[in-house]
């Protein structure tokens, strides 16, 4: 017989929206689909450090050691199925719901059993489609270290768990943040919009359209090249189009990315963009280093200004 054992770890819990529905409509092709959904959830979750504690019908259940490294898996997991389903058609869209808790669990062999885990699954059935919903417990541990934004949804009423769990939608792409379920909040309490650090960035495009967004520019850039050297009067005029594009391409690049702040890594950019138009229209002087000199600073206070 197995040891059994109690630990505190973070579990992740999700499971499909509409899947009865799915599997009505065409059963081996929603099988086949969840199939690929659940290996690249697997993938992005072990390399968050996460593990894949067992799947059941739509369902999957895994623990991380890190709060944090779970919430940025969920995060990953969302952005990567939008752009996997922004390819299909509306009704036929694979969204999975996702909720993050963070407590005391029994472990037996590979299982994780107790309440931390009936709150996770809670969690998961009031998240929207394609959403995340996260325990105060886990808040506690990532409101100041992932940049996302957070709603306060309220105690949330959960079947067989005495005390409702007050619980926040982790506020990624156009996902709305409504629960699916009715929040016990406080009357004298409305919801509460809460600002992590960094700043919440405006909603980052799914990486499936970055991808074709980058893809439609290099080719309209190749196009511009082609015709500057048929038409060749001594000027490579088309570096200042293809500029533009690096600087759109980079700006997107930051608006998606979730390792450096935002706002610095945009200041960066700028920066490198004057550099750039600096040395293309050069007359033997660097008058590129006032405007970086102005965007130094700027991106100097913004670091000092985290808390």
């Amino acid at each position: 017989m197995s040891e059994t054992q109690r630990k505190l770890t973070t579990i992740f819990a999700a499971d499909v929206q509409d899947y009865t529905r799915l599997m009505g409509e065409d059963e081996e092709g929603t099988l086949a689909m969840l199939k690929h959904y659940r290996d690249a959830m697997s993938r992005l979750i072990t390399s968050h450090g996460g593990r894949v504690v067992n799947t059941w019908g739509d369902g999957l259940l895994a623990d991380f050691p890190s709060v944090v490294e779970a919430v940025r898996a969920a995060i990953d997991v969302q952005n990567e199925l939008a752009g996997k389903n922004a390819a299909r058609p509306t009704d036929g869209r694979m969204l999975f719901r996702i909720g993050i808790n963070l407590g005391d669990v029994i472990v037996e062999g590979d299982d994780i059993y107790g309440d931390g885990v009936n709150i996770a699954a809670r969690l998961q059935a009031s998240a929207p489609a394609g959403g995340i919903v996260i325990s105060n417990t886990v808040y506690d541990q990532v409101r100041n270290k992932v940049a996302v934004g957070f709603d306060f949804l309220g105690p949330l009423e959960m079947k067989n768990v005495a005390d409702a769990v007050p619980s926040y939608a982790v506020r990624i792409g156009d996902i709305g943040t409504e629960p699916q379920r009715p929040a016990a909040a406080a009357p004298d309490r409305p919801v509460e919009m809460v600002t992590p650090r960094p700043a919440p960035a405006p909603p980052a495009p799914p990486r499936g359209r970055l991808r074709k967004i980058g893809g439609i520019l290099a080719v309209i850039g190749a196009v511009l090249i082609v015709i500057n050297i048929a038409t060749w009067e001594g000027e490579f005029w088309a570096v200042w189009p293809l500029l533009a594009f690096a600087f759109v391409a980079a700006m997107r690049w930051v608006r998606s990315q979730n390792q450096f702040d935002q706002r610095i890594a945009a200041l960066a950019v700028i920066g490198v963009g004057i550099v750039a138009i600096n040395m293309l229209t050069w007359h033997g002087v660097f008058w590129a280093i006032w405007p970086l000199l102005g965007l130094s600073v700027a991106a100097g206070v913004r670091w000092a200004m985290r808390d």
